[in-house]
């Protein structure tokens, strides 16, 4: 193990908060301040790797990053007051390393990707913990919260973009007094933006955050201390193959070592390894206490799990004592839906593009399907549906590919009548036939939501028209809210937080977690175009709900299918009852456009005739649904 040393001037920290409070923003800050990323080379949201996470503002993927902090330096004559500098107070004790180790693991706000929070959470000590200093405390500013105390952080308040006109420092302060239980002095108040307040904000990582501990004791004098490294992500890199992103917990890792998998087995010797600068930047060996990664040599991310322990081949046989640390719960998708190619010829090619998606994102996951009315395709799962449009739109930019995407469902579990069986169904079209159904339980959660009191009345008027049980109100101060629900997962996923913004003009904020599953009335609707089922269109719905449900899809649909030649019928059908109707109408081609006067009789021959073609054309004809059209009909 790395000496006391080296150990003491570690520091392991993540910053965690509600999405757009200015996490990625406060990182480039901290990158900057730290000479970690020269001013030059200097960019917005630097950690956020995907274009993706660029043009959408938000960050998908946890990214850990090292930066050295502690070195005194000159201030360049040429600075102006409130340029950025880098640090003037060595705080380095004396005997020990001139500067600190700073990890930080940079985490998404979006409750879509709670879990890269979690796995961010195992591998630290402490947690900034940010708050918006325009929106003060949101819901998923307390889920995380929740979950960093869990462990057992060291929690560091700071509240942001400070700079702003409109923001309220003393309020956010009582607020997060109010939830966290620390004294004012305590709270820290930093602008990402313009740099203010962030070397405060260093010192108080190296002064707040404990030290790594060795956790591992009572081995024999001069034997080596047993390897063990927790992997809270593994990626894959086209030119270094499968990445464990590591902390190390006890004993030290050098290049060519040959490691184990605790969990998996695996076995393999190390390729390379070292820390986040945040590009790779390899090393000789990573000791206790250190984030890095590890290049292994696996050829897939499957034999890498997040969650599992590294240890040396040579040490895991020979030593009973060496126990595998607590890892993670394996994700469990939230919602389902399937993905079809729009060519069945481009079966193979997706395939293809769903497992390269697969290796940088361990949550999705996906098997192959066939549909009597779509073919071949593949049941995919996701954490949530922000997590289905990435994933869609990295179909799109990354491999060109448009998918027919079914309805999201979620997992329901269906009670068969006369027996003990339990099925799991993933999408309404795996419902077998009414009377073979004892009951049907789906999914409930716990639904916080975070709003000013201004817009109380509206929230609980929004959640009135959802199936929601009330369950607590918490108020934060004079000005902010918390309530608690039960509710359906199906009702939570597909529109209800867009609405939920609408209706507080952006203010108010949601989290949930899954609790049980409950026995429900429920019916499946199907969908008829042109007396054509269409699969994709199937849902599993309350049976009260299945008239309005039903009305909204096919009128949805009448807006937004393309006109053909004959009138298309547009139906909403339980079984073989009809609960709602619409009917797109046909084009209409002037046939007797070319005719000058002359005889009427001849005009009456032609739409006679072009009303016959119709007619044939009704009974023959199918119907070609575009791909974006799935996705619209979610957003009823």
């Amino acid at each position: 193990m790395g000496n006391n040393n080296s150990l003491n001037n570690i520091r392991n920290f993540c910053i965690i908060a509600h999405i757009d409070h200015g996490k990625s923003t406060l990182s480039d800050r901290l990158l900057e301040v730290t000479g970690t990323v020269e001013k030059r080379k200097m960019k917005e949201q630097l950690l956020d790797t995907m274009d993706l996470e660029r043009e959408r503002g938000i960050t998908i993927k946890l990214q850990p990053v090292q930066m050295i902090y502690g070195y005194q330096s000159a201030v360049n004559s040429s600075q102006k007051k409130g340029d950025l500098k880098t640090p003037l107070i060595p705080l380095q004790k004396k005997g020990e390393l001139k500067g600190y180790v700073l990890n930080l693991i940079d985490t998404p706000g979006h409750v879509d990707f709670a879990y890269e929070v979690s796995r961010s959470l195992a591998a630290v000590e402490g947690a900034i913990l940010l708050v918006d200093a325009t929106q003060g405390v949101q819901a998923q500013t307390l889920t995380n919260l929740y979950a960093a105390l869990e462990q057992d952080l060291e929690i560091i308040p700071v509240i942001n973009k400070i700079d702003l006109p409109n923001a309220d420092v003393e309020k956010v302060k009582k607020e997060i007094v109010h939830i966290l239980g620390c004294e004012p002095e305590e709270i820290l108040a930093v602008s990402g933006k313009t740099g203010e307040g962030v070397e405060e904000l260093l010192q108080a990582i190296v002064e707040r955050i404990p030290a790594p501990k060795k956790q591992l004791i009572d081995y024999e004098t001069g034997k080596p201390e047993p390897l063990r490294a927790l992997i809270f992500d593994s990626v894959y890199d086209e030119y270094k193959g499968v990445l464990a992103y590591v902390r190390v917990v006890d004993g030290e890792i050098k290049k060519g070592d040959e490691i184990k998998m605790m969990m998996t087995k695996g076995e393999s010797s190390v390729v390379e390894l070292g820390h986040f600068k945040p590009e790779y930047v390899a090393t000789d060996k990573l000791s206790a206490g250190d984030i890095g990664y590890i290049a292994t040599g696996f050829k897939s991310v499957k034999d890498c799990k997040v969650g599992d322990t590294v240890t040396l081949q040579s040490q895991a046989g020979a030593d009973e004592k060496i126990e595998p640390l607590p890892g993670y719960e394996e994700v469990q998708p939230m919602v389902y839906a399937s993905f079809y190619p729009a060519d069945g010829s481009d079966y193979n090619v997706m395939r293809e593009a769903l497992d390269k998606l697969t290796l940088n994102d361990g949550a999705f996951s996906f098997e192959p399907e066939s549909n009597q009315a779509l073919g071949r395709g593949f049941r995919c799962g996701f954490l949530g549906l922000l997590h289905l449009e990435i994933v869609q739109a990295r179909l799109d930019r990354e491999f060109g590919i448009k998918p027919v995407i079914t309805t999201p469902s979620v997992v329901y579990r269906l009670h068969k009548k006369n027996t003990d069986e339990i099925i799991d169904i993933y999408s309404p079209s795996e419902l077998p036939d009414g009377s073979q159904i004892a009951f049907i339980e789906e999914p409930y959660v716990k639904l916080e939501i975070v709003t000013p009191t201004e817009y109380l009345g509206k929230v609980m008027e929004l959640v009135g028209t959802i199936r929601a049980d009330y369950k607590n109100t918490d108020y934060i101060d004079n000005e902010r809210v918390q309530l608690v629900f039960e509710a359906p997962l199906m009702e939570v996923i597909v529109d209800f937080h867009d609405q939920l913004k609408s209706v507080s003009s952006g203010y108010a904020s949601m989290s949930y977690e899954l609790i049980d599953y409950r026995s429900s009335d429920l019916v499946k609707v199907d969908i008829l175009v042109a007396g054509e089922k269409v699969e994709a269109f199937s849902r599993i719905v309350p049976k009260e709900e299945a008239y309005k449900q039903g009305k909204a899809i096919v009128e949805k649909l009448k807006e937004i299918l393309p006109r053909q030649n004959f009138a298309v019928a547009i139906q909403a059908v339980i079984g073989a009852k009809v609960i709602a109707r619409a009917t797109l109408s046909a084009f209409r081609k002037d046939v007797t456009a070319k005719l000058y006067g002359g005889d009427v009789t001849r005009k009456r021959k032609l739409l006679e005739k072009q009303k016959k073609g119709k007619k044939r054309m009704m009974k023959t004809g199918k119907v070609e649904i575009p791909s974006e059209a799935f996705l619209q009909v979610l957003r009823k």
